[in-house]
């Protein structure tokens, strides 16, 4: 099967943004559709002027619960001379931006820099809050092009939302640029800041940096949630050091710091992931003494290390456990996880998998089809992951990245780097910008089907694209470069 035509429809076409000369006429032609349904919710008095200020109000106050109907409230006003204050724009543009309508949004900001009046940083800062969520980080770069040639300065939400979305990208240069402006204008990081300053430590190996800067936090009076707790935990386990992850928790507990989800997640991540299963279930059972249960991925993880082991039994165990807990949330999911791992084989089609979810009435999303398509990838399965793909369409869900990093895996694993490679390109070609684990998953494709100059060509590519390689990425280009070069290759 070709992934490339498999998955080529699931997604939308990448953004393109509107040309400046005429927002207004591709604003209204999405408004039209909009009056159509939500008439009958504002109805308006066709003989009586409606004063400017209720328009005003009325299109700010509903914008978050009602975006139609401002819409439509919007098009009344325009139609009767008037315009919307500047805050109404800010509402309109923030509500579009988030609801991922950035097209419009753009219209809205390219009419007020048209007619007025003049849109400031809180209308930038809108839209480009929409472009960084839907990983448009090339127009957004422009957007700040566009943003400092109006002359509008950029604010403390401004870097904010830039230091998330690029350490999020995991381009590195780009984060220290936005540290500097930020320590230049005298703009201090707060909880949150240090949060994303941490994840941008553990997403490039810098674990040292991690420890100076809980000795920083500490020093400066910023406190220590459980997200910095939990970010710091992921860091040192990523890197091998769990000694010092394990202490930073008996820490968090320490200071009565109740550990969640994320928390108790992490520790079994990284303890499964060097083969400390002894530790791993251990966290797994507090875990479940606490009264919650694991990530379905984690779920995945667990059993896989147990299922290489052999240790069957021990899987059948783990989940009669959780159903002698009590556990009943999701349940059918964990159950299904069991049976692909275990030596039972009544879910190994994904189609089978999906119905006996929905005969538990198992509420399906994304996230469980990732988890089954994981599932399936890990045993080598690739063509039920293209199952799982095909069906979560079928049910309305849109594929994200994260699925089709997971088929990308799923070919990869079973050696099939021309359907892995295809599925790389279609992640491109719909506007979506691969991340680190796109990338190291393509080259671990390569190295499995022993196309070595490929591996060095997928990492040049990362590093053009702006994404900074993790420890992985560069061990798998440093193999490969020894091989060629044993083989007398110059790439």
């Amino acid at each position: 099967m070709d992934a490339h035509c498999v998955v080529r429809r699931h997604l939308p076409l990448p953004l393109q943004l509107p040309p400046s000369s005429s927002p207004t006429i591709i604003y209204r032609r999405r408004v039209a559709g909009a009056i159509v349904c939500c008439c009958s919710a504002a109805p308006v008095d066709q003989h009586q002027e409606r004063p400017w200020e209720s328009y005003d109000r009325d299109i700010q106050s509903h914008a978050g619960s009602d975006l139609a109907l401002s819409l439509v409230l919007l098009a009344d006003m325009q139609a009767a001379g008037a315009r919307p204050s500047s805050a109404a724009y800010a509402r309109l543009i923030r509500a579009l931006a988030r609801s991922g309508r950035t097209l419009e949004a753009e219209a809205l900001l390219l009419e007020m820099r048209r007619l007025g009046p003049p849109p400031g940083a809180a209308h930038y800062n809108a839209l480009l809050e929409g472009l960084l969520a839907t990983a448009h980080l090339r127009l957004a770069d422009r957007l700040l092009i566009q943003m400092a040639d109006d002359g509008v300065a950029r604010n403390r939400r401004t870097y904010m939302l830039l230091l998330d979305a690029y350490a999020r990208a995991g381009r590195l240069e780009d984060s220290w640029w936005v540290l500097g402006e930020m320590k230049r204008r005298g703009i201090r990081l707060d909880t949150a800041g240090y949060g994303m300053l941490v994840r941008l430590y553990r997403d490039n190996g810098m674990w040292k940096k991690a420890t100076d800067l809980v000795m920083e936090m500490q020093e400066l009076g910023v406190e220590l949630d459980v997200k910095i707790y939990n970010g710091l935990i992921d860091t040192f386990g990523k890197y091998g050091q769990l000694a010092d992850a394990r202490r930073l928790f008996d820490k968090m507990l320490a200071e009565g710091i109740k550990p969640d989800i994320s928390t108790w997640n992490a520790l079994i991540r990284w303890h499964c992931r060097v083969g400390n299963m002894k530790r791993a279930l251990r966290f797994f059972t507090a875990m479940q003494e606490e009264g919650m249960y694991p990530d379905p991925m984690i779920f995945v993880m667990i059993i896989s290390r147990l299922g290489e082991q052999g240790k069957w039994d021990e899987i059948k165990k783990l989940f009669d456990g959780m159903k002698n807990r009590g556990f009943k949330e999701s349940g059918a999911v964990y159950a299904v996880l069991v049976d692909i791992y275990g030596q039972y084989g009544h879910f190994r089609d994904a189609h089978d998998c999906i119905a006996a979810l929905k005969a538990e009435n198992t509420k399906l999303s994304p996230r469980v089809f990732c988890v089954l398509a994981n599932a399936y990838a890990q045993q080598g399965l690739c063509e039920q992951s293209v199952n799982v793909l095909q069906l979560m369409e079928e049910e309305g869900f849109e594929p994200n990245l994260v699925m089709l990093n997971l088929l990308t895996n799923a070919f990869g694993t079973a050696g099939r780097d021309l359907e892995a490679l295809a599925v790389f390109q279609h992640i491109k070609d719909s506007g979506m910008s691969p991340d680190v684990v796109t990338y190291t998953t393509l080259m671990k494709s390569f190295m499995r089907s022993k196309k070595f100059e490929k591996v060095s060509e997928v990492y040049r590519e990362m590093e053009r694209a702006g994404c900074t390689p993790d420890r992985k990425a560069r061990e798998m280009l440093h193999d490969a470069s020894i091989i060629l070069e044993q083989r007398g290759c110059i790439y």
